[in-house]
C-alpha cells in the first residue's frame, strides 16, 4: 500500500492553507491587535473569546481550554479527521497533488474513511445534477418551477434528481472504484436481498454540505403519488453526517452571517432558496430535526456571540399551531445566546417559499425585518385565547403566561417583560404580577437547588478540574515576577527572535526555574537557537517539532501565540529589560545559594574552599550591580 505522506509535501500544504482562512470557515474573528485575530473556540463552550489566531506564525490557541496547534491540527480537530485525511483534504482544496514515499501516487489506497465518503457523495451529487435534465426528471423540473425556481436556481444550490430504478446509483458508484461497504456506510445504499441498493429513488435530491463546503448527505422529496416513503427522506447518521450538527445552506450563508450579524432560521430547503435569491442570504434550516443545542454553537461562533459583539438571529415560523409550538421550543433554548433572537411569522400562515411565489422577493426582506423579540412572542402566544374581558380569563392567562417571564435568566429583562405582562393583560396592578413572576422565579431556583441534593440530602461534589495529565497550557503565578520574566522571555525568543539572539543561548536550562519553561527552552536549544538557520524560515514550525512531547508543543503554540506584554511594538529596549530582569534573578538565586554555602564552610580549617566562594559572592554581586547599572549592555 501507499506509504507516509512526503514531508515537503506536508510543507507546501501548510504553507498554502492560510489558517486564518481555514479557521474562518468555521467561526468568525475580529482583530485583537498585534497582528492577530480572535473569535469564540469551537472546541469549547464560552462567553466571551479567547480563541486566538496569529496567521503570521500560522498558529492558533484557546486560552480558554488550551488547545492550539497550526492549520493541519485545527482541521484534524475540529472535523475529526487522521494526519493523513486532513492534508489530503486541504491538499484538494489547494490543487496540491501528493507524493508518497513508497508506491508514488496513489489516493484511493491511502484516503482515510472520511474522504472516501466525502469523494462519494460528490460522485453521487454530480451523478444527481446531471440526471435532473433527464426526460424521467421532468416532474422534479416541474416541482421547482411551481415554485417559482429557475434551473439557474437550480443549478445555484446544486439540486438533483435520483432515478427511480433500484440500482442506479450504486451500479454508477461502483464504476467509480467504491465498494459496497463503502456505500452503505455513506448513507448512499440501504441493504437489499442482493445487496446495496439506491436509497434515494425518483424524488428530488438537495444535496447537504458541512460548512467549507463538502457534501456530506441528501434530502430527499418526495415527487410521486405511488411513493409510499416519507415526504422528505434524508442521509441517516454516518461517520460524516451529524443531522443535530449540520444547518442547510450554511456554506452559502457563513460569510453573510458574520459580515451582518445576523442568522435567518427556515423551516425547509425551499424557504432558504427563497431567502437567498429574494437578498436574504443569511438564511439557514436543519435538516429533519429541531433547532438544537449544537446548532446553537454552530451560530453563535459565526455570529461572534458574546457581550462584546451581539447579532440578531431570527426564526420564521408557520403562523399556525405548530408553528407557535415550533417557536416555543426554540425558546427554551434560545437563552444559550448571548444574541437577540426574534420571530418572524406570516399572518396568512404562507413560509418564505410561499410568500417570495405569491408577493415577490420584496415580500420576503420584509417579513424578515418585521421580526419580534422572541420572548414578546412567546409570551403573547400563552396569553392567546384567554378572555381577557374576564376577571377570571386574567388570571388563567396570568397562570399560563408568567412562566415563561419566570424563565428569563435576565433579572433586568425579566423585570420589564413582568411590566409588560401587566399591560398586555390589562391588570393595571404592576406590583402583582411582577410579584407572581418573583415568586414562580424563586420557586424554580428551589427546585433546582433541591434537584442538586443527594439521596443523602447533602449536595453533590463540585466538578474537579482537569487531571495535570489534561491540562495542555501552563498557567503562571501571576504574582511571581519570576514566572512572568520568564514566560516574556521565551515569548520574545520564540516570537522576535531576533531581538534576544545576540545573547539567549548563553542562558541554561537551570535559568528557567518553572519546568514546563524549561522545557520549553531545551526546546528552542534543539531547534538551533533564535541565532540559528531556523529562526530565520519555519522558526516556530521547527521549536514545535523540536518539542518532547505534546504538552510541550502546546506550550510553545501558546506561547507564539499570546501577546507580548508591551503596549508597543517590541524592540531592542524591551527585549534588553527582559532579559536583564531574567539574569538579575538568576544572580538573586545563585548569590542566595553561595551564602548559604558560605555560611556552613569553616573559615580557618576550610580557608582555602571559604576565600573561593568568598570571591564567587563578591563577582556575583559586582555582575548583579553592572546588570543594574549598565542594563543589557552588561549582559
Amino acid at each position: 500500500m501507499a506509504g507516509r505522506i512526503r514531508d515537503e509535501d506536508v510543507k507546501r500544504v501548510r504553507d498554502a492553507a492560510r489558517i486564518e482562512d481555514v479557521v474562518g470557515e468555521h467561526l468568525q474573528l475580529r482583530n485583537a491587535g498585534g497582528g492577530n485575530l480572535k473569535g469564540l473556540c469551537p472546541f469549547h463552550d464560552e462567553k466571551s473569546p479567547s480563541f486566538n489566531v496569529s496567521p503570521a506564525k500560522g498558529l492558533y490557541h484557546c486560552f480558554g481550554c488550551q488547545e492550539g496547534g497550526d492549520v493541519i491540527e485545527f482541521v484534524m480537530k475540529v472535523d475529526h479527521l487522521t494526519f493523513s485525511e486532513t492534508v489530503e483534504r486541504l491538499a484538494g482544496q489547494y490543487n496540491i497533488e501528493l507524493r508518497y514515499e513508497e508506491g508514488g501516487y496513489n489516493p484511493g489506497r491511502q484516503q482515510g474513511q472520511r474522504t472516501r465518503l466525502v469523494e462519494a457523495h460528490k460522485v453521487a451529487a454530480a451523478f444527481f445534477t446531471e440526471h435532473l435534465g433527464s426526460a424521467e426528471a421532468m416532474i422534479a423540473r416541474q416541482f421547482l418551477a411551481d415554485r417559482g425556481f429557475t434551473q439557474a436556481d437550480a443549478e445555484h444550490f446544486g439540486i438533483g434528481y435520483a432515478p427511480a430504478g433500484w440500482e442506479n446509483l450504486v451500479r454508477f458508484l461502483r464504476g467509480r472504484g467504491f465498494t459496497p461497504q463503502e456505500m452503505l456506510t455513506s448513507g448512499l445504499a440501504s441493504e437489499g436481498r442482493k445487496g446495496p441498493m439506491d436509497r434515494f429513488r425518483g424524488r428530488l435530491v438537495w444535496p447537504i454540505r458541512d460548512i467549507s463546503g463538502d457534501v456530506i448527505g441528501f434530502g430527499a422529496r418526495r415527487l410521486r403519488d405511488d411513493d409510499n416513503g416519507p415526504k422528505y427522506l434524508n442521509t441517516p447518521e454516518t461517520p460524516i453526517y451529524k443531522k443535530s450538527q449540520v444547518l442547510y445552506g450554511l456554506d452559502l450563508a457563513k460569510k453573510d452571517i458574520a459580515r451582518t450579524g445576523r442568522a435567518v432560521v427556515v423551516e425547509g430547503y425551499t424557504d432558504v432558496m427563497a431567502c437567498h435569491l429574494a437578498g436574504v442570504t443569511g438564511a439557514i434550516a436543519t435538516c429533519g430535526t429541531a433547532f438544537g443545542e449544537e446548532h446553537i454553537k454552530i451560530l453563535r461562533r459565526l455570529l461572534m456571540d458574546s457581550g462584546e459583539f451581539r447579532g440578531e438571529v431570527i426564526y420564521t415560523f408557520d403562523g399556525d399551531a405548530a408553528g407557535q409550538k415550533a417557536a416555543l421550543r426554540a425558546f427554551e433554548e434560545d437563552q444559550r445566546f448571548v444574541t437577540r433572537t426574534f420571530v418572524s411569522v406570516e399572518p396568512n400562515g404562507m413560509d418564505p417559499c410561499d410568500l417570495r411565489q405569491t408577493r415577490g422577493d420584496q415580500a420576503v426582506r420584509d417579513l424578515v425585518d418585521a421580526r419580534v423579540p422572541l420572548f414578546e412572542f412567546a409570551i403573547r402566544s400563552r396569553i392567546e385565547g384567554h378572555d381577557l374581558s374576564t376577571a377570571e380569563g386574567r388570571v388563567a392567562a396570568l397562570d399560563a403566561a408568567a412562566p415563561i417571564v419566570a424563565d428569563i435568566k435576565d433579572q433586568a429583562l425579566r423585570h420589564t417583560y413582568a411590566v409588560r405582562l401587566d399591560s398586555w393583560l390589562g391588570f393595571l396592578d404592576e406590583r402583582f404580577v411582577v410579584g407572581r413572576v418573583g415568586q414562580l422565579a424563586r420557586w424554580k431556583r428551589e427546585r433546582a437547588r433541591g434537584n442538586q441534593q443527594g439521596r443523602d440530602g447533602r449536595t453533590a461534589p463540585p466538578e474537579q478540574p482537569a487531571p495535570a495529565s489534561r491540562q495542555h497550557g501552563f498557567r503562571p503565578d501571576a504574582r511571581d515576577p519570576r514566572h512572568m520574566v520568564q514566560r516574556e522571555v521565551l515569548k520574545l525568543a520564540l516570537q522576535y527572535p531576533q531581538l534576544v539572539a545576540r545573547v539567549f543561548d548563553s542562558y541554561g536550562a537551570d535559568e528557567f526555574t518553572v519546568p514546563p519553561y524549561a522545557a520549553v527552552r531545551e526546546a528552542i536549544a534543539a531547534a538551533g537557537g533564535p541565532n540559528g538557520p531556523s529562526a530565520h524560515g519555519g522558526w516556530i514550525a521547527a521549536v514545535r517539532e523540536a518539542a518532547a512531547d505534546d504538552a510541550v508543543r502546546a506550550l510553545v503554540t501558546e506561547l507564539a501565540v499570546e501577546p507580548v506584554r508591551t503596549p508597543r511594538a517590541p524592540d531592542e529596549i524591551y527585549a534588553g529589560v527582559c532579559l536583564v530582569r531574567l539574569r538579575t534573578f538568576s544572580a538573586d538565586t545563585r548569590i542566595a545559594d553561595v551564602k548559604s554555602r558560605l555560611q556552613r564552610l569553616d573559615p580557618v580549617s576550610g580557608a582555602e574552599e571559604y576565600t573561593a566562594t568568598w570571591q564567587e559572592l563578591l563577582d556575583l554581586e559586582k555582575y548583579r550591580r553592572a546588570l543594574i547599572d549598565a542594563g543589557a549592555a552588561a549582559l
